[in-house]
């Protein structure tokens, strides 16, 4: 389902689609000095903004689609930290080094990268999803770090040897790499999603020359050249252009 402020943004272009509509059946009698309200200007500025919004449809989901694969990845970590705690008790290790990598996991495991945090659905209206990210992404740093200090204090306890394949320290490591590649991948992609957005929002709601500002520039010179009260008018009145809280 789309959100409430995606749907606006493409309102916002469909309704300035149906403008350029009336103001070209209008003929010879609209014609503005203004060149980024003639038809020619409407026509190019109503095809950046589709591109723009398209870009950010694009750029959402690739992000989503490797969150998704980096919640897929992180899911065993904390059972992985578990069993490494569990191997590491069962050696000769010093009570104060067992009680260490505990200390360590009892912080993977009270860590908050779940589904729940990251999540960057533009939900309603524009939802802020940076402030979410950025507590979601300091979760997933806190996790991998907490995992490098385990890994870093079970490869320098001579007892840990365990036998089990994925808990050897040079898998470990392997792994380790692979979720930071995996966190990595998704904070590129987010940037991309972010600046998208930006671009999108300043060609529909912040530049001088943006889609809703242009929207109400139309309005005024149909006004002024058939009246308040004229068939015209009324037909461009009803438009609705909105902006959004950004």
């Amino acid at each position: 389902m789309k959100s409430t402020n995606e749907t606006g943004h493409a309102k916002n272009v469909a309704n300035f689609e149906d403008l350029i509509s009336f103001c070209t059946a209008y003929g010879p009698s609209y014609n503005p000095s203004k060149t980024t309200i003639t038809i020619a200007g409407l026509t190019h500025l109503f095809e950046d903004a589709q591109a723009k919004i398209a870009k950010v449809t694009s750029a959402k989901n690739d992000f989503d689609i490797v969150t998704g694969a980096r919640q897929t990845k992180f899911a065993t970590l904390k059972p992985l930290a578990t069993r490494i705690i569990n191997a590491l008790s069962a050696t000769d290790a010093l009570d104060t080094v067992v009680k260490d990598a505990k200390t360590i996991n009892r912080k993977i495991q009270g860590g908050r990268a779940s589904s729940k945090i990251v999540k960057s659905t533009e939900q309603s209206p524009e939802a802020k999803p940076t402030t979410t990210i950025s507590v979601a992404q300091q979760s997933y740093d806190r996790v991998l770090d907490n995992l490098h200090q385990l890994i870093d204090l079970v490869s320098a306890e001579t007892n840990y040897n365990p036998n089990e394949v994925e808990l050897i320290v040079a898998n470990l490591n392997g792994y380790h790499s692979e979720l930071k590649m995996a966190n990595t991948t998704v904070i590129t992609k987010h940037t991309t999603y972010s600046n998208a957005r930006i671009e999108r929002n300043a060609i529909l709601y912040t530049s001088a020359n943006s889609l809703v500002e242009t929207a109400f520039n139309v309005k005024k010179y149909v006004k002024s050249v058939f009246g308040a009260t004229s068939p015209q008018y009324k037909q461009i009145s009803s438009l609705e252009f909105t902006k959004p809280n950004l």
